[in-house]
């Protein structure tokens, strides 16, 4: 995808995108990531350095750098549900039961389960973001293709406890891409869907 460099999005419209992001869902309600929202194109010229050169990373109006969390513990459990009772007026002990529940079921994976089942749920809100995008008519491009260990470096990530997992560039298209004119290509209905009725 080429992004229209001039064109942005308007602040209220990317603090309404922003807002659906941070309304995400996840596994247990866990919300096991962070998003890096990187403007500064001095920073995004050096990161695009580690995206195989990729436009996007520059050109569209932002970058978003989806991240996990590199540990997933009883603090962050605890404090979920200490916010649960806050904000639904709920008594912390009716939620013990809950507490328990996710505690166990992660207690029972390894450190390389948690921590894929985090990256899991990082691509649930890119979704998210990607749907709301696209309901707006606002452009977006989610990429794979860059060094997470270099972005990690550069943004400083391991300093808060997060990684890099994915990245979605978000902007206006430029009136010249040629890829905007071209058929999408996708195997038949036949192909990708399996009725079990």
């Amino acid at each position: 995808m080429k992004f229209d460099s001039s064109r942005k999005i308007s602040k209220q419209e990317f603090a309404q995108l922003l807002e659906v992001l941070r309304y995400s869902p996840s596994s247990y309600g866990l919300q096991p990531w962070k998003f890096v929202i990187v403007q500064d194109p001095v920073l995004r010229k050096k990161l695009r350095h580690y995206a195989w050169d990729q436009s996007q990373v520059t050109d569209a109006d932002i970058l978003i750098v989806f991240c996990a969390l590199k540990t997933m513990d009883e603090k962050h459990i605890k404090r979920y549900a200490d916010l649960i009772a806050k904000v639904r007026g709920i008594t912390r002990e009716s939620l013990l039961g809950y507490e328990q529940m996710v505690m166990a079921a992660l207690k029972g994976k390894s450190a390389e389960e948690i921590s894929q089942w985090m990256k899991n749920q990082v691509y649930i809100a890119l979704g998210i973001l990607l749907a709301e995008c696209a309901h707006r008519k606002i452009d977006a491009c989610p990429m794979e293709g860059f060094d997470p260990k270099k972005f990690d470096e550069i943004l400083e990530l391991p300093k808060v406890d997060l990684e890099s997992v994915v990245l979605c560039t978000i902007g206006y298209r430029a009136v010249d891409d040629q890829h905007a004119k071209l058929k999408k290509v996708r195997f038949d209905q036949n192909e990708v869907f399996i009725d079990r009725s």
